[in-house]
């Protein structure tokens, strides 16, 4: 009696189709592409928190804005400080918004989900113009702007 058996051929066929058939979903998931959009969307929930606490702030406080965004000067982004309110590091150079910790509007300065230096920034810049500031994400991944303005 004959045993009925796979060639070699007939497994080596298969294990290049399911070979094949990997590298297409690799590909269609691209987990390098899914990660650099939820660093992004991290990014963009950042920016909004800090802009509405800005503006909680503003809202609480007859309609003034924080003293130090006040005396920012006009259309010169400045880097936002990422120092919490138990450091003994200063924000000299960065924009310190630390009075919002102060005063319950943040329970911290978000960083950059991507940020590794050592310095007191956070990756998000802030700009005023006129009456209008914008929160910025720079460091976006796949060149996205990521801002907010109000």
């Amino acid at each position: 009696m004959l045993k009925k058996a796979f060639t070699l051929i007939e497994v080596l066929l298969v294990v290049a189709i399911l070979a094949i058939l990997a590298g297409i979903v690799i590909l269609a998931i691209d987990p390098g592409r899914e990660s650099g959009d939820a660093t992004n969307a991290q990014r963009s929930a950042d920016v909004n928190t800090m802009l509405n606490a800005v503006y909680q702030y503003a809202l609480n406080n007859t309609g003034s804005l924080p003293p130090v965004i006040l005396d920012l000067p006009d259309t010169a982004p400045v880097e936002i400080c990422n120092v919490s309110l138990n450091s003994n590091s200063d924000c000299n150079g960065y924009l310190d918004l630390s009075i919002l910790i102060k005063e319950n509007y943040l329970r911290a300065i978000p960083a950059d989900p991507t940020r590794t230096s050592n310095d007191n920034g956070a990756g998000y810049q802030m700009v005023k113009i006129g009456n209008k500031i914008t929160i910025s994400a720079p460091g976006a991944t796949d060149s996205q702007v990521i801002s907010a303005t109000r």
